[in-house]
């Protein structure tokens, strides 16, 4: 058990002691107050802060909003009516620490939270990008990164990770997470909760990480936000619950309940999830939040007939803090005074909140040096890691004539694209802290590698405009330059919350430019950018090479510029598949086979073999999960099953011989796939059990090994109990999730 699990799994008594005298010197409502989160700031017009924002960018100034204290939770705080706000502003969050622990009776501090989700004012990749890293080591150096210049400013509490297994790329969050397959979800769960929470924070800081949004909020009915959810508890157990559970065994002292409901019963209202899973089969003693709204919400959905009625199913069901819907903070204490909701269920939920805050450190120490920011944000150490982890986050899905690795000083480039020069929307979704000139663009990092000469810029087009286009100055820059590197893709604010798109191709009228650019004849490097997989079979068959940049975050464009010279071998491998069409949506590996399996006998009609496919598509994405391309090659080999028959609590060990075929150094994202063959109920066609990223010089061969404990190939059978099933099973030691050696073993 790691530092961070003893936290909840191993009481402290002195915290028990402090917490227990301090539970039994509160009022009702002093009680309740530890369960109300307030908005730190004076309400603020958001239409002319963004609007002075892009002016501030169009000048290349660094914006900052203009931010005042909330008097309300001023004064709540002085009575110790709230516990926790949220904020990023360390002069607001010392004043209002000041209120809660030097004025109000008890002198309890404050939970301070914010939406970190990936980097602070170091912004790094999006999620998304960052688990096409496959590489989790790096990504908890990164959570740190986060959390360190967050600490800074007196947050104590992040709303990440956020682990929500997405399968339709039409909704905007997937973005935020790891992609489709729940075994890199523990994986990158795992990483960011030991980032956000380590112990090597400035000044001795400690923060919270929340897992969220709990749970199944990535399979939103149409990929459409905040949309109904309906799926099998067995569904729920085997795809969506796990990297939860990694999360929390990790020592995830927080989580959020979801915005959706799952059969009829909204995650903030669900005691199955909060309790029965949560509490008593999990025995996780973290706090659980709402999200924003989300016990107003109930209201909304149908369940509640007003807030009281909200508060009582909420507090009920176990969410402790209500965030900003005032549902707690307006009918709690009522409700326990006339017997709807018993007192021991508050006084639990307190005591969670208080331990929280004593296990943070916050009692002894609240505020923040104002000058410790100075050293930490945007440090070059922090720059760099975030330069890092960009390379190691893009995929390169096409390089046809091996037209990448470019030469320095060979070739006169046309730059062309939207979003070539383009600084805000690198910093992709949630990027609240982020500030648009610290971002170095593709036309920045170019120039680390060309003369001014060598380049010729122009945007072609808007990334999202409907109107008319004139793309001769476009055209007149590829016809005068050797090849063009076209960057296009989506916006930032047309990916993440609320921003679930139909249509996944190429916004606004970017594909008339790649394809007015294809007639000229010039080689195209098309690097897009972008916060979901997008469908463009087009843009894959016209361009010579395709790069997936994603949203880069701020050395997005250094990035770019390294792998296109070869000065950065890529390595980065997809996580969430990408359709060829929005008709095949939801299109992942781990699908089942059906009775009429696509690939198979089938069942003959008329003549006719009657299968699982489409008349007018195939059902393979346009790239599958697992897929990307290296500047040199690798050959897999030597195939052995090292355990061939293996006892139900023994140890699958399998090993394969991986060796780099080509002539540059690179790395290779070894993956390792699964199949029960036969079960008591019906088991994907493959499941990923183990990967690894080796480095290999040109010519070097290595044997890679995977163990894989024969308890981590269980699902959950007819009852919805966890199993592993004695049978045979298929593996595959692959680069992706289409290909690969092929062998067998046994369970008994």
């Amino acid at each position: 058990m790691n530092e961070n699990n003893k936290l909840h799994h191993q009481p402290d008594p002195y915290v028990e002691t402090r917490v227990e005298s301090l539970l039994s010197q509160m009022t009702l409502g002093e009680k309740v107050g530890q369960l109300v989160l307030e908005n730190a700031f004076a309400p603020i017009d958001w239409a002319d802060v963004i609007q002075r924002q892009k002016e501030a960018e169009e000048r290349g100034e660094v914006f900052k909003i203009d931010l005042l204290p909330n008097p309300v939770a001023v004064e709540h705080a002085r009575q110790g009516l709230i516990s926790a706000i949220n904020s990023a502003d360390l002069q607001i969050n010392n004043q209002l620490q000041r209120a809660a622990v030097e004025e109000s009776r008890l002198h309890i501090p404050l939970l301070v939270g914010h939406d970190v989700i990936h980097g602070f004012r170091t912004v790094f990749p999006i999620p998304l990008a960052e688990a096409s890293t496959w590489n989790p080591e790096l990504l908890e150096r990164a959570a740190l990164c986060a959390a360190s210049e967050a600490a800074t400013v007196g947050i104590n509490w992040i709303y990440a990770p956020m682990v929500d297994i997405a399968r339709d790329p039409r909704w905007g969050r997937i973005a935020e997470g790891a992609g489709e397959d729940p075994f890199v979800g523990r994986a990158m769960a795992e990483a960011h909760t030991r980032g956000f929470q380590s112990t090597d924070l400035p000044a001795g800081r400690r923060i919270a990480a929340c897992a969220k949004h709990y749970v199944g909020y990535g399979a939103a009915e149409a990929g459409r936000d905040y949309n109904t959810v309906d799926i099998s508890e067995r569904t729920l157990r085997d795809v969506y619950l796990p990297p939860f559970k990694a999360a929390f065994d990790t020592g995830a002292r927080s989580t959020m309940s979801s915005f959706n409901e799952i059969g009829g019963v909204p995650g903030t209202s669900n005691p199955f999830l909060l309790r029965t899973i949560l509490r008593e089969e999990w025995g996780w003693q973290g706090v659980v939040v709402s999200d924003f709204n989300a016990i107003g919400e109930l209201v909304q959905h149908g369940v509640a007939k007003d807030l009281r009625e909200a508060a009582r199913l909420s507090i009920l069901a176990g969410v402790d803090i209500d965030m900003e819907s005032g549902a707690y903070a307006r009918h709690l204490a009522q409700l326990v005074e006339n017997h709807s909701v018993p007192l021991e269920i508050v006084d639990e939920a307190v005591r969670r909140v208080l331990k929280l805050k004593f296990n943070l450190g916050l009692f002894d120490n609240p505020y923040v040096d104002k000058d410790l920011s100075g050293k930490y944000i945007l440090n070059p150490e922090f720059r760099s890691l975030a330069l890092d982890v960009a390379r190691q986050s893009m995929v390169l899905l096409k390089n046809s004539q091996t037209v990448l690795p470019l030469q320095t000083g060979k070739s006169r480039i046309a730059l062309i694209g939207p979003l070539a020069d383009n600084h805000s929307d690198l910093l992709g979704t949630w990027a609240i802290t982020g500030q648009a000139a610290d971002v170095e663009t593709v036309y920045d990092g170019l120039k680390q590698y060309l003369e001014d000469a060598d380049i010729v810029y122009t945007q072609g087009c808007s990334i999202s405009g409907k109107e008319q286009e004139d793309f001769s100055s476009a055209v007149s820059a590829a016809q005068n330059a050797d090849m063009v590197v076209l960057v296009i893709g989506e916006g930032a604010d047309m990916s993440g919350e609320a921003h679930s798109r139909v249509y996944l191709g190429l916004p606004g009228r970017q594909q008339e430019l790649v394809n007015v650019l294809a007639q000229t004849g010039k080689p195209i490097i098309a690097v897009l950018m972008c916060g979901r997989p997008l469908v463009v079979p087009e843009l894959a068959e016209k361009v010579d090479a395709l790069l997936v940049a994603w949203h880069g975050g701020i050395r997005a464009g250094q990035a770019v510029a390294d792998i296109l010279f070869g000065a950065f071998n890529p390595s980065g491998k997809l996580t969430a598949s990408w359709p060829r069409a929005e008709g095949q949506i939801p299109v992942y590996y781990a699908h089942k086979s059906t009775g009429r399996p696509a690939e198979g006998s089938g069942t003959k009609q008329y003549h006719e073999p009657f299968r699982s496919t489409y008349l007018d598509e195939t059902n393979a994405p346009l790239f599958a999960f697992g897929e990307g391309l290296s500047y040199t090659q690798f050959d897999y080999s030597q195939l052995k099953v090292l355990t061939p028959v293996v006892p139900l609590d023994g140890v699958l060990k399998v090993s394969a011989v991986l060796k780099n075929t080509g002539n540059l150094p690179g790395v290779e994202v070894a993956q390792l796939y699964v199949r029960d063959l036969i079960g008591s109920v019906t088991r994907p066609v493959r499941e990923l059990k183990g990967f690894q990223r080796v480095a290999l010089q040109p010519g070097e061969e290595r044997q890679v090994f995977f163990d894989v404990v024969v308890s981590d190939l269980g699902f959950h059978g007819q009852d919805n109990t966890y199993r592993v099933e004695p049978g045979e099973f298929q593996l595959w030691v692959a680069p992706d999730s289409t290909s690969g050696l092929e062998g067998r073993f046994e369970i008994r």
